[in-house]
């Protein structure tokens, strides 16, 4: 039985970018954790644990755009297994680089699940300067990395609107916690900054 989104032919190269990637991803997750942890517990004052769910279809979305076999076929030192595992890099190590520096600008407010903690900060530094919401597009970039260096482009075309259904949901929860936090001052940072891309959206 032919697959649904007939996958491109890939080389080893982009495998092994894409594998570094998921390396340094893993790394700064644990980095984002445990600077959250040095900060110690302080009372959450609101949480919306509904934004689990909308993390599942997140990461749904994401897993489809590597989902399927991956056929190793082409020449490893051909130009296009060279562009492919650049572009690859590149994307990965741009969205690990956004996590990283978006996670450490948060610093004690950084968490899975949405929530804000009784000395929450409201963060408009680093990434958080440019868009609202770095991290989001951070996973954006690792989406499209894993489906080039998979040879599943094509599964794009299913993953991109799950994975932007669960961000808006979450984006939706996060923004109210904020504004009920903030109020006013929420509201005069969403004014000045863009969600997901500078001066567009």
């Amino acid at each position: 039985m032919q697959h649904a989104f007939p996958n491109d032919a890939v080389a080893l190269p982009g495998i092994a970018a894409i594998m570094v990637g998921f390396l340094a991803f893993f790394v700064a997750l644990m980095a984002a954790r445990h600077r959250a942890g040095k900060a110690g517990a302080a009372p959450v004052s609101q949480r919306a644990s509904i934004t689990w769910l909308w993390i599942v279809v997140q990461g749904i979305g994401i897993g489809i755009s590597g989902f399927g076999p991956v056929r190793v076929e082409l020449d490893p030192l051909s130009a296009m297994a060279i562009t492919e595992a650049v572009i690859v890099l590149a994307l990965m190590l741009g969205a690990v680089w956004l996590f990283d520096a978006s996670s450490y600008a948060m610093g004690k407010n950084w968490a899975l699940v949405a929530r804000t903690r009784a000395d929450h900060t409201l963060v408009q530094s680093g990434p958080f300067a440019v868009v609202r919401n770095p991290i989001y597009v951070a996973l954006f970039g690792f989406m499209i990395a894993m489906a080039i260096a998979f040879g599943h482009t094509r599964n794009l075309i299913v993953a991109i609107p799950i994975y932007a259904l669960g961000t808006w949901m979450r984006v939706s929860h996060e923004e109210r916690l904020l504004r009920t936090q903030f109020g006013a001052a929420y509201d005069d940072y969403a004014a000045r900054v863009k969600r997901f891309v500078p001066g567009v959206c």
